[in-house]
């Protein structure tokens, strides 16, 4: 298949999740045609069957705000003409389903049928999708889309209740590379983070009040009473100053390493005993797959799609959002007993073999094939 890819190019989960889906595809020997405005994040090998199209948004003073949604439908019209693509999956309802629409109806004015699939990450849903402004662009994108998947069970119902969809919605979750997860580092480099009698804790995010990151530190500064530990901060974003702050008044800014946006989150991973993940809401959690996968069990808030990857008392514990006191009970119960740590440990990343790509592309590619022979049918 001829598949168009479009997406934020971004550090964020969906953009992540579908670079990465593209480019095992690609592997899988379909022809991928990502389509945005840059070049996204983990897309570091274009080669004969991954392809990428930049969106150049023109500068008019006519316009406060540059039309995006007019230049991606204009482009991705040109790029299914020019390429071929039989099917475009857009991540995202707005603007990339809204944007593929109308793609889709200029294409049908010269007799070129493209079917697209949408996927539902969250923030398209829960956030901006919610707001007045913006919810009947949404249900109308969704509704006009010809498949849709949803990352959770969790994401998939809010959807169902925040908006009117006549469409059939799949949950098809997110995944990782397992083989990347196949670690070989030596001692010595735990050792530049911490010294051997401390536990490492990791939080890895892009610091918005959403992911509740003076949690983390509460967490953390009650850890760290009771046991030597260390404390990973990964990630950039507008709570940084205020979680330094915090550590300061706290006074362990010297337990705690801010690594800003790192590549070597899986050496980090690979030497972390414990992740914490106290988010407001996630519609799934890739982080904590992430740890997991990792062999890091994970202490996490009960909301979204958490609980459809961490598994209570399993990989890890699950509490109410803020409870930092349940929080801090249920991480000194993995962290102070060795033997268990290792078998929360064992178990995370026994959780984490159902999210494999090698099992969840599959049916990304199976949702494709019922698309395109529907759409002949038709």
């Amino acid at each position: 298949m001829k598949i168009g890819i479009v997406c934020y190019p971004t550090f964020g989960g969906s953009g992540v999740v579908a670079t990465e889906l593209g480019l095992e595809l690609s592997k899988r020997g379909h022809e991928i045609h990502f389509i945005t405005y840059n070049q996204p994040v983990r897309l570091e090998l274009v080669s004969h069957n991954v392809h990428y199209h930049e969106v150049n948004v023109p500068e008019y003073p006519l316009f406060h705000y540059q039309p995006y949604e007019l230049a991606l439908s204009s482009k991705l019209v040109d790029m299914v003409k020019l390429h071929k693509i039989e099917i475009l999956h857009v991540h995202y309802a707005i603007p990339h389903a809204y944007a593929a629409y109308m793609a889709k109806k200029m294409l049908q004015e010269e007799g070129i049928y493209v079917p697209i699939v949408t996927t539902l990450h969250g923030t398209d849903i829960t956030l901006v999708g919610s707001h007045p402004f913006y919810k009947p662009a949404v249900t109308f994108s969704i509704n006009k889309s010809d498949a849709v998947t949803a990352v959770s069970k969790s994401l998939k119902d809010d959807t169902l209740r925040l908006f009117d969809i006549k469409n059939d919605i799949h949950v098809v979750p997110n995944f990782i590379d397992l083989d990347k997860y196949n670690h070989s580092f030596t001692d010595c480099q735990r050792g530049m983070m911490a010294n051997d009698n401390e536990k490492i804790i990791t939080h890895i995010s892009n610091l918005r009040p959403v992911k509740r990151v003076q949690d983390v530190i509460s967490v953390f500064h009650n850890i760290q009473k009771e046991i030597p530990a260390k404390l990973m901060f990964i990630g950039e974003g507008p709570e940084k100053e205020n979680i330094e702050l915090q550590c300061q008044k706290l006074g362990i800014l010297d337990k705690v390493i801010f690594f800003g946006r790192s590549n070597e989150i899986d050496k980090i991973l690979c030497f972390s005993d414990l992740f914490l993940l106290p988010s407001q809401t996630e519609s799934f959690g890739l982080a904590a797959l992430e740890a997991m996968a990792s062999g890091v069990p994970v202490i996490s808030s009960n909301t979204g799609g958490i609980p459809e990857v961490n598994k209570q008392g399993v990989s890890g514990y699950l509490s109410n959002v803020g409870d930092i006191e349940d929080m801090t009970k249920n991480a000194l119960h993995i962290l102070k007993d060795d033997a268990r740590l290792k078998v929360f440990k064992d178990n995370a990343r026994n959780e984490s073999l159902k999210f494999d790509l090698h099992t969840i592309v599959p049916q990304y590619e199976a949702i494709y094939e019922d698309t395109l022979t529907k759409c002949l049918v038709l």
